[in-house]
């Protein structure tokens, strides 16, 4: 990156070789400690999101309205996923801005974990649906704040050549946190106010380690471009003629996340409807979904970060990328010609080897076509809204497909094309091998 590449004014080389490195590229490879602080920041955000979604939320939809629990909850987590993709990008470009003495990322952990856990408390006594949803709001905005700001600590402080190892420990930390959040559910046997106070502590108890040794460097305020809103928002758009890598990337994330997500998303009435489950094997659906569940987030964890420490010593993303992207795909073939019960082992089981890789190269990949290091916050949060948005996006394109074009059949058919349209355009990323 050349000093020209930075928005407004342009500073001083001196000031780039002194004492501050927050703009510059990292060389010097990140502690054990370091990584262990990122991995904990990301679990307690992921056991707090997760405990609630997975859970909690539906069992307080329940006790408001049991015959609108479905409704309630569509609404509650609806309107959170909504400020999730705008929070993320929002956040990432505060902090890429903060000047405090404490570095830039460091203010924006704290503070969106005090206030994920304010509301995570608050959300034990909402009066109402309407303060339900408000609240589970603020959760998401806390924990967006949170999660823009550790994931472009990893730029920041992590060399090219280590990306893959930090960032396959890292998605390591979201997979243990989601599982960690089920536990947390489980173990207060459907006491949900109970629920979110065990949530709040975790999310207060992950960001500890990382707020001593974050290493966070300062932004000095003369190596801040002044602020300007119509330049500020500007800048929530890339322009994909300026930067086509960085295009190409989110692109393949929007992709090979969707394929993901129409994957997962009907799980439960796949096998209630089209395996039996109960009826061939004597095993509740529900029960089912958690095997299979457990069973992709073991591979998940363990692929993430053999992954990640592959691609680094190869000094190669694409090829992995290309390849865990096709694994997923074979993944949804499984699931789509083999409905059986053996079929659903076998295809969570791909589908966990495939994806724990993509997570950590796609990330590290990521990092490497980012277009300025002033605005790393940013542009990652522009990249996350690939995650965000397959949230909503899958449903619409999954439902036709089982309800009018061919059943389960034809989804994970489509879902498997959609991943593997995300392999064919890594290819177009130019930048990194």
């Amino acid at each position: 990156m050349s000093l020209s590449d930075l928005p407004g004014p342009v500073p001083d080389p001196a000031v780039l070789r002194g004492t501050t490195t927050a703009l510059d590229e990292p060389v010097e490879r990140v502690r054990p400690l370091w990584v262990t602080g990122v991995v904990l920041v990301n679990l307690g955000i992921n056991a707090a999101f997760f405990g609630p979604l997975q859970v909690l939320l539906g069992q307080q939809a329940a006790h408001f309205d049991d015959g609108q629990k479905e409704a309630i909850l569509a609404l509650v987590t609806g309107c959170g996923a909504a400020v999730s993709m705008v929070a993320n990008p929002l956040f990432g470009a505060f902090s890429d801005r903060t000047t405090s003495r404490f570095g830039r990322r460091v203010p924006w952990v704290l503070m969106g974990a005090i206030l994920g856990a304010v509301a995570l408390v608050a959300l034990a006594g909402a009066p109402n649906v309407a303060v339900m949803a408000l609240l589970w709001c603020v959760v998401q905005a806390g924990a967006n704040a949170m999660y823009a700001a550790i994931t472009a600590a990893v730029p920041d402080r992590v060399p090219v050549p280590q990306r893959g190892t930090v960032g396959g420990l890292a998605a390591m930390g979201q997979t243990v946190g989601i599982l960690v959040g089920a536990v947390i559910a489980a173990v207060v046997a459907g006491d949900f106010a109970a629920g979110y106070w065990v949530c709040a502590a975790a999310l207060l108890a992950g960001v500890v380690l990382y707020l001593f040794k974050s290493d966070d460097q300062p932004l000095p305020q003369r190596e801040r471009p002044p602020f300007k809103l119509l330049e500020f928002l500007k800048g929530f758009w890339v322009s994909p003629k300026r930067y086509p890598d960085f295009a190409w990337a989110w692109m393949t994330r929007l992709l090979v996340s969707t394929g993901n997500h129409m994957v997962t998303l009907y799980l439960l009435f796949f096998l209630s409807d089209a395996v039996h489950l109960e009826e061939t094997e004597g095993i509740k659906p529900e029960f089912g979904v958690l095997i299979l569940t457990g069973l992709y987030a073991i591979t998940v964890i363990i692929t993430s970060v053999l992954g990640g420490r592959l691609s680094d010593r190869m000094g190669k993303r694409k090829p992995l990328v290309i390849a865990s992207s096709v694994i997923i795909a074979v993944a949804s073939l499984i699931l789509a010609f083999a409905p059986t019960w053996i079929g659903g082992l076998a295809g969570a089981l791909v589908l966990g080897i495939g994806f724990g890789a993509y997570l950590a190269v796609d990330f590290a990949l990521i990092t490497q076509v980012l277009p300025t290091a002033l605005d790393r916050g940013r542009d990652l949060g522009i990249i996350n809204i690939a995650n965000s948005l397959p949230q909503v996006v899958a449903p619409l394109i999954a439902f036709p497909f089982v309800a009018y074009w061919g059943g389960y059949v034809s989804l994970y058919v489509a879902a498997a094309v959609i991943g593997l349209l995300g392999a064919v355009f890594v290819v177009k990323i130019k930048s990194v091998d």
